[in-house]
């Protein structure tokens, strides 16, 4: 279990100053799941500082009572959800005997679905609240303390967008920027759209408006949500919303990188492709679930789509986005995948060509219509066919990487993405395309030299990992002819200096660059909000 607290960082409106000379305890946030979980976890810190509590210190040890507040955003998707959430309260007893006054609170999509369950399991828990009042979060803690008792709140319905919440944002130079919450999908497997609610989709202003925001507060890069983007405008009737607000995103000055995640198969029409490939913040990089390439599982998982569309939308994406990276989702073992229908998906994945892949085994998950269907495949079964499935991704993936050896990458330099950086006296960031990138820094560079976290490095790629690239060329290193038949050597590097490493940098000298809580407002450097579920490696 991970977790962070980020750093205080004061704001300029004078009422959140008044919040925060209270003093009124410290927090932690913990999340589990997903990406919208994650930002929904900035709007839930964004909240506790904006009433005045302040962030924990990085060694204060919840199991020892050593925080006020400690807040968990669950998801209820990955196998073994609850056990694990309950474990870790099971833990966090003896931190509520050394300190009373300690507040332990439960949202997210867990909440949503166990609601009472979560007392009834965990009794030392204050707070129960649901993913359609995230809102609500401090005022429950108030009630909960001057009543002495337990408060659980579930809305079944949005009581308010959560990106109008005051906002603690993870990453000065990269934001997220939900479009739209809720899904209006069914498929079996998916217990998201219960848990969510039906599709709501934000004003176009709105969102726009959300990232000239957080552009002005120094990020580059803006990330923009839903759990169906490319449904977005359906609550509206503007079935070419999406596509617009792509090219709305390109008009934005300084804004350097557009991601979205995630579409669905059955929606992504032709004017999203000619958007991204027209628009030059847009980034070559597409997220397309495949599920299953079998044409009868997709049938009982309820997925509105085949796999000859599926593979006519990469064909045109790649046709219009010659070097565009994509990635998808693959679930192995849905209830009677034969080995015929395994198979197919082996066939799809092989002429997809994908970057990565995040690879799951089903696993039943109470309350999707997948659970209670006939034929659910043994373990073992399972199993088997997930390790020939990783094991032909990870070969795809490391081809499609040693095809870029040779090749110049911009590099936007990132915080905590290489967890041995330290040892290897390489820094981190992602390429346009997002793949992980390692790269060295010329011998000799100075201190005021160094690239920062957000800064932008363009440096050639020597050497393909698996998982990874290597950019050694400041050293000098890896000269020679590449997979792709290019020249490459030492001289490709440069560094170029940005608005968000100069708020990176703002950051940790403690000076103010922008509001920290305000709908809008980017985060100073204290860490990422990080899940706290062992994460799943892309394939």
């Amino acid at each position: 279990m991970s977790f962070s607290s980020l750093a205080p960082q004061p704001a300029p409106d004078s009422h959140v100053e008044d919040a925060a000379h209270q003093h009124r305890g410290t927090y932690q946030v913990r999340t589990f799941g997903c990406q919208m979980n994650v930002h929904d976890s900035e709007r839930l810190t964004g909240m506790l500082e904006d009433s005045g509590y302040i962030a924990a210190a990085a060694t204060a040890d919840p199991r020892r009572g050593e925080v006020d507040v400690i807040v968990f955003n669950t998801c209820a998707v990955r196998e073994n959800a609850a056990d694990k959430l309950y474990g870790t309260l099971g833990s966090l007893r003896p931190g509520k005997d050394a300190n009373p006054g300690m507040q332990i609170a439960v949202g997210g999509c867990l909440a949503q679905k166990d609601r009472d369950t979560i007392i009834d399991r965990a009794p030392w828990v204050d707070v129960v609240f649901g993913t359609h009042n995230l809102g609500s979060l401090p005022v429950l803690l108030d009630r909960a303390r001057h009543n002495a008792e337990a408060q659980v709140e579930i809305l079944e319905s949005l009581e308010v967008f959560p990106s109008t919440l005051p906002t603690r944002r993870e990453s000065v130079y990269a934001a997220w920027v939900s479009i739209s919450v809720g899904c209006n999908n069914t498929c079996t497997f998916c217990i998201v759209p219960s848990l969510r609610g039906k599709e709501k989709d934000r004003r176009p202003g709105e969102v726009l408006a959300e990232v000239r925001d957080v552009v002005d507060s120094g990020a580059i890069e803006v990330t923009l949500l839903g759990q169906n983007v490319n449904s977005y405008g359906v609550e509206f009737g503007d079935r070419g919303a999406f596509a617009k607000l792509l090219r709305a995103c390109g008009e934005i000055d300084d804004l350097e990188r557009v991601r979205f995640t995630s579409p669905h198969p059955a929606m992504f029409t032709d004017d999203v492709i000619d958007a991204m490939a027209e628009t030059t913040n847009v980034m070559p990089q597409l997220h397309m679930p495949l599920q299953s390439g079998s044409d009868a599982v997709l049938r009982r998982m309820k997925r509105s789509y085949r796999s000859k569309k599926f593979l006519g939308i990469l064909d045109r994406v790649r046709e219009r986005i010659p070097e565009a990276a994509i990635t998808t989702d693959i679930i192995v073992g849905f209830p009677g995948e034969t080995e015929d229908d395994f198979r197919r998906t082996l066939e799809v994945v092989e002429a997809s060509r994908f970057a990565s892949a995040f690879t799951f085994q089903y696993s039943i998950r109470p309350g999707t219509p997948a659970a209670t269907m006939p034929d659910q495949l043994p373990k073992e079964i399972v199993q088997e066919r997930f390790e020939r499935l990783t094991a032909l991704q990870d070969r795809i993936t490391h081809e499609e990487n040693l095809a870029l050896e040779g090749r110049a990458v911009e590099i936007l330099v990132a915080e905590g993405e290489g967890t041995r950086d330290s040892r290897t006296d390489r820094l981190s960031g992602r390429a346009r395309d997002h793949r992980l990138v390692h790269f060295s820094l010329p011998e000799g560079i100075t201190e005021p030299e160094r690239p920062r976290p957000g800064d932008l490095v363009t440096a050639t790629v020597t050497h393909a990992a698996p998982h990874y690239l290597i950019a050694d060329s400041a050293l000098g290193e890896g000269s020679g002819i590449g997979l792709s038949g290019q020249p490459f050597g030492g001289d490709r590097f440069s560094v170029r200096r940005t608005r968000s490493g100069d708020a990176w940098e703002a950051g940790e000298l403690g000076l103010d660059a922008g509001a920290s809580c305000g709908t809008g407002g980017a985060a100073m450097p204290g860490g990422p909000i990080t899940l706290g579920m062992p994460s799943l490696r892309p394939r």
